[in-house]
C-alpha cells in the first residue's frame, strides 16, 4: 500500500532538492502536485482540498532554516499535515473489561478481523475473550469463527441453537459476560447497505450496549468505503474503524480519507491473512511510510519479536543461520522487515524479487537441514561430492547450495567486519 503515492511523493519533493529558498511560485507548484497525487490515490476531494490549504499556509514565509533544505522544510511540513490529518493513535490498552460490536460488509474481512483483534486483546494484553458469532445467514461465518477461535486458543460461544436468531443468540452470550473480559459480537454482514441490515444492527447495539462498536472497512473499496463508513455511523453511533488488506495494491485513499470524513478513528490495520496481521494505528508510521522514510517503530517491534537462538561465544554456523532464517519466516520474510525500512525504489524493487515472498528463505532452510551436525558446523568441508546430495536430500539444484554457502560466508564476513564492538566480541571473541 501507498506505494505509487510515496514514489509521487518522493519525485515532488525531490525536484526542489536544490533549491537555496522556498519562493511562492515552487510552494504553489509543489502543493498543485501534491494535490494531484493525492486524488489519484483515491482520496476524497475535501480531504485533499482541506490539506492543500493548510499547508500552502505553512509554507508560505516558512523560513528555511541552516539546517534544514527546502526539501526537508517541505518534508516536514506534509509530514505535520498528514499525522493532523489521519487523527490519533489506535490505543487499546484501556479496553479492559466491556463488548465488542463489529460491524461490516460482506467480504469486508469482518469475521477473520474478530478473531484477529480476539487474538491480540488476548495474546498481548491478557485479556479473557469470547468470540460470538450473529451471523445466521451465513452458517459458514459462524464454522469460520470457531475454527479460527479453536485454532488460536480463544474461547468460542457454543450455547445456542440452529433456529435462534443473532438477538436471541447475543442474549444468551450475555450470561457469560461476568466470566470474560471482554466479548466480541461478530456480526452479519450484507452485500450492501440496507434497511433491514441497519435496523438489525440498531436493535443489537441497544441489547448488547457495546463499549466499542468497531466498522470493518477493506481499503481496496477506496472512496466506496468512506462512504459505507460514513453511512454506518450516521446510523450507529461508531466508535472506531478497522482498515483490511492494508497489504494489498491499494491507493490509500481509504486509510487517509477515513477519519476525515467520518470524523471516527482508525483503530486497527489488518496487513495479511495470518492471525497476527494486526496492528493498532499509528498516523505518524503512517505519514512516514507516505513520505518513504520507512516505519522504524514497527520494524523494531517485529524484529523484538524474533526469538533468536544463542549464539556460542566465536562461534556463528549455519545451524545459527537456520534458527535465524526461521525466525524471520515467521516475521514475513527479508521482505515483510524491508517494508518497514527507508530505502530507494530500486534497491527495494531488487529486494522484493530476490527474495521473492517466503520461497527462498524455505529453499535455504531446506538445504540447511539437508545436511550432517557437521557439515553444519563447518562448512569448510562441503566437497563437491557432499553438495551434490545435500542437494539431492532436498530437491535443489547443487547450484542452490553454492549459493547458500556463499551467502553464509558473505554474512559471516560482514558480521566479523562490523562497527559494532558488542556484535564482534560476542559472536567471535574479539
Amino acid at each position: 500500500m501507498f506505494g505509487n503515492l510515496r514514489d509521487k511523493f518522493r519525485e515532488i519533493i525531490d525536484k526542489i532538492n536544490n533549491r537555496g529558498i522556498l519562493t511562492e511560485d515552487i510552494i504553489d507548484t509543489t502543493v498543485r502536485e501534491l494535490r494531484i497525487s493525492l486524488l489519484e490515490a483515491d482520496v476524497a476531494l475535501p480531504v485533499v482540498k482541506d490539506f492543500s490549504a493548510k499547508l500552502k499556509e505553512k509554507l508560505l514565509g516558512k523560513q528555511v532554516l541552516n539546517s534544514m533544505t527546502p526539501a526537508q522544510t517541505v518534508m516536514q511540513n506534509v509530514y505535520n499535515e498528514l499525522v493532523a490529518l489521519l487523527g490519533d493513535s489506535g490505543e487499546i490498552s484501556n479496553i479492559k473489561r466491556g463488548k465488542i460490536l463489529m460491524l461490516g460488509l460482506q467480504g469486508a474481512g469482518k469475521t477473520t478481523s474478530s478473531a484477529k483483534l480476539a487474538n491480540l486483546l488476548q495474546s498481548k494484553y491478557n485479556r479473557k475473550v469470547l468470540l460470538v458469532s450473529l451471523d445466521t445467514y451465513r452458517p459458514a461465518a459462524i464454522e469460520q469463527l470457531r475454527k479460527l477461535a479453536n485454532k488460536n486458543d480463544i474461547d468460542f460461544f457454543e450455547n445456542f441453537e440452529q433456529k435462534d436468531t443473532p438477538i436471541e443468540i447475543a442474549r444468551k452470550a450475555l450470561n457469560t459476560q461476568n466470566k470474560y473480559d471482554i466479548i466480541i459480537y461478530d456480526t452479519a454482514g450484507r452485500s450492501s447497505i440496507d434497511e433491514k441490515m441497519m435496523r438489525e444492527i440498531a436493535d443489537l447495539k441497544a441489547l448488547i450496549s457495546p463499549s466499542e462498536t468497531f466498522l470493518v472497512i477493506d481499503s481496496m473499496m477506496g472512496q466506496d468505503a468512506v462512504n459505507t463508513a460514513k453511512s454506518f455511523n450516521e446510523t450507529v453511533t461508531l466508535t472506531g474503524l478497522v482498515l483490511t488488506r492494508a497489504d494489498g495494491d491499494a491507493r490509500g485513499g481509504a486509510i487517509i480519507s477515513a477519519k476525515y470524513v467520518t470524523n471516527c478513528q482508525v483503530k486497527f490495520i489488518c496487513n495479511g491473512e495470518k492471525i497476527n496481521d494486526i496492528e493498532q494505528f499509528y498516523p505518524e508510521r503512517i505519514a512516514s511510510k507516505i513520505l518513504d522514510q520507512g516505519d522504524i517503530m514497527t520494524f523494531l517491534e517485529k524484529a523484538n519479536e524474533m526469538e533468536l537462538p544463542q549464539i556460542k561465544r566465536g562461534m556463528f554456523d549455519l545451524c545459527d543461520m537456520e534458527g535465524y532464517l526461521t525466525q524471520l519466516k515467521k516475521l514475513g520474510g527479508m521482505g515483510g522487515l524491508m517494508k518497514y525500512l527507508p530505502v530507494i525504489k530500486k534497491l527495494r524493487n531488487h529486494l522484493n524479487t530476490y527474495y521473492n515472498a517466503d520461497k527462498a528463505i524455505d529453499h535455504q532452510i531446506a538445504i540447511i537441514r539437508s545436511m550432517t551436525i557437521a557439515e553444519k558446523r563447518d562448512p569448510k568441508i562441503l566437497n563437491a561430492s557432499r553438495r551434490r546430495r545435500i542437494a539431492a536430500g532436498c530437491g535443489q539444484e547443487v547450484s542452490a547450495v553454492n549459493k547458500l554457502v556463499k551467502q553464509f560466508e558473505h554474512l559471516r564476513t560482514a558480521l566479523k567486519k562490523s562497527n559494532n564492538p558488542q556484535i564482534r566480541r560476542y559472536i567471535f571473541g574479539q
